[in-house]
């Protein structure tokens, strides 16, 4: 009888021993100081929008940018000269719009290269001069274009420049 009694006590206590002890994982909580910030898209198109008047004259641009690469639409609305519209597309080198303006004036096509200075909220169209090059005209020397005396544009509300632009 005293080895069951015996045999008993220690099965029980191997039994009890095998038992694995199991802590319960610590519960975490919400951060009650923590605020969400809201998700900011950098890498989308961003749509700018400008005017620039001088005088009787106005230009209206729009313009797209996607990771540098642009974009867009031009108007020049000329109150005693031919005005055009086109598109433009280009890409953006440093705080410069390497543009090339696709335009119909006086009822035909064109092509040629222009260029804008971005500054805050203002453009500026850079003077120079050009050369025709495979029926486009184009800057005959990047390195010369001056922006002191360009048309400056100022941002302005796209609601109104796409109305001008159509």
């Amino acid at each position: 009888m005293k080895k069951l009694i015996l045999l008993s006590s220690i099965s029980v206590l191997m039994i009890n021993c095998n038992k694995k002890t199991e802590t319960p994982a610590p519960k975490i909580e919400a951060d009650t100081i923590a605020v969400e910030e809201p998700v900011v898209d950098t890498l989308g198109p961003k749509s700018f929008c400008y005017v620039g008047v001088t005088g009787k004259d106005s230009v209206f641009a729009s313009i797209d940018d996607n990771l540098g690469t642009i974009t867009g639409k031009l108007s020049y609305k000329n109150s005693e000269k031919d005005s055009s519209k086109g598109e433009v597309t280009g890409f953006k080198s440093g705080d410069t719009l390497k543009l090339i303006y696709e335009f119909a004036s006086e009822g035909k096509k064109s092509k040629r290269d222009i260029y804008f200075l971005q500054k805050g909220n203002t453009l500026t169209e850079g003077i120079g001069d050009h050369k025709e090059e495979d029926g486009q005209s184009k800057y005959a020397d990047d390195k010369k274009v001056s922006y002191k005396d360009g048309q400056k544009l100022n941002a302005s509300d796209c609601a109104t420049v796409t109305k001008a632009l159509k």
